[in-house]
């Protein structure tokens, strides 16, 4: 893709329908849950990204058979039982930050040495937390860069199990890594967060995806305590996975600034991606929902900032900052520090780009206060975050002279991001 692509305004309201590809977040999942089942699964819907390429190649050299078809939608899978094949591997991760932490864990359920290791940005970001709670249930971590960053390197004789304790306040998916490697320890795992928990919902959905695979765990309403039991393991099926609500909501954003109508096909009421809850916040600052048995659609109207703690669905805080540009009034985004320890440091990222489109934006620690000015046009940089180039790209839809820097990084999770945008301004 070209170094930078120039977003073409919209004529008028943006309408129509779209269905985004699969989700990210299931799909990883899905995959760590059918590469440890007996029997083999079937994913269907699934995503073809950076991310899951990565997470497959991951699973391929610790000696998993993973297949794919139809462009990557469909991916089979054999499960190895909870037995790790390779006993020893070199895991390239890029920058996808589920697989790191998904794919540390099940190594622990090895026998052998594995390390695994990304670009520069993934050893900047955190591990050491998780690496504290494996190695509590016993297993041999280490972390080779300052700060107790990746690479990694685990040195596997199988997970013993047991109790640990880990962090909430930094990132959920070290939750979720230990959760999903935690029914092949040799003794039934009691996990206990430490702190307030952040993204609920992201470990709300692996629950959900570990009982399709028949694991059923035994949990507190706030996920304090996590009790996951070692006598069956996972059972191959075949799953379906729901399109990214993530991505979905740059479409849903597209209808709000423009005053338009957009459908996303296949996410509804009852998705387990937490983030349909971007909706909400959308219903506060003005616009219309409207749900069917196939999809959910947002309608545009006049929009006006608002409060919001959007810890549970982080995910979606630069495409909410972005709409924040056309509402009337200031719109605080609160309880979302983790974010800084992202793809980039997304809320200084966020800041930083707004005030080139005219906006004051004051920082916090653990948000952002957003007041609209005078619309200015700007060539945004995206620093190398897929997010950061497809929630901007929204505000292009609305105001001319919007530039993304790096528009290839939306391959990260959203490869055709562009093409499928322009198919709701044709």
């Amino acid at each position: 893709m070209t170094k930078a692509i120039e977003i073409q305004p919209a004529r008028g309201p943006v309408c129509g329908e779209i269905k985004p590809p699969g989700s990210k977040s299931i799909t990883n999942r899905a995959l760590i849950c059918a590469a440890l089942a007996q029997g083999n699964s079937i994913l269907h819907g699934a995503l073809e990204s950076e991310d899951t390429q990565v997470m497959i190649e991951g699973l391929r050299r610790l000696g998993i058979a993973v297949e794919t078809a139809v462009g990557g939608e469909t991916i089979r899978v054999a499960g190895c039982q909870g037995v790790v094949p390779a006993n020893h591997a070199e895991l390239f991760v890029g920058n996808s930050g589920t697989t790191i932490r998904f794919l540390t864990a099940l190594a622990t359920l090895g026998r052998g040495e594995y390390r695994l290791a990304g670009i520069e940005r993934m050893h900047q970001r955190p591990i050491g937390d998780l690496a504290d709670a494996l190695s509590e249930l016993g297993g041999k971590i280490a972390c080779e860069s300052p700060g107790r960053c990746p690479p990694v390197r685990v040195m596997a004789d199988g997970l013993p199990g047991g109790k640990a304790t880990v962090r909430g306040d930094i990132s959920s998916q070290y939750l979720s890594g230990l959760m999903m490697a935690a029914p092949y320890a040799e003794n039934p795992v009691t996990l206990t967060v430490s702190g307030t928990l952040v993204s609920i919902p992201y470990v709300a959905m692996t629950q959900r995806v570990m009982e399709a695979f028949g694991v059923v765990l035994e949990t507190c309403a706030d996920y304090s305590v996590i009790r996951v039991p070692n006598a069956s393991g996972y059972r191959g099926c075949d799953y379906e996975i729901e399109p990214d609500a993530s991505a979905a909501s740059y479409f849903w954003a597209a209808a709000a600034v423009t005053g338009g109508k957009v459908k996303v096909r296949g996410l509804g009421k009852d998705s387990l991606q937490g983030d349909v809850g971007f909706l909400d916040c959308l219903i506060r600052m003005g616009c219309e929902v409207q749900y069917a048995d196939d999809g959910t659609t947002l309608v545009g109207k006049p929009l006006v900032g608002i409060d919001v703690d959007m810890n549970g669905i982080s995910d979606t805080v630069q495409t909410l900052a972005v709409v924040a540009l056309f509402a009337k009034g200031i719109t605080r985004i609160r309880n979302v520090g983790h974010i800084r320890h992202k793809e980039t440091d997304r809320i200084s990222a966020v800041a930083t780009e707004l005030r080139k489109l005219g906006a004051s934006v004051v920082e916090s620690p653990e948000g952002l206060e957003i007041t609209p000015g005078s619309f200015t046009a700007a060539e945004i940089d995206t620093y190398n975050d897929h997010r950061m180039a497809m929630s901007f790209a929204v505000a292009g839809l609305a105001k001319s002279g919007i530039v993304i820097r790096n528009p290839g990084c939306t391959a990260k999770t959203y490869p055709s991001f562009f093409e499928a945008l322009g198919t709701l301004v044709r």
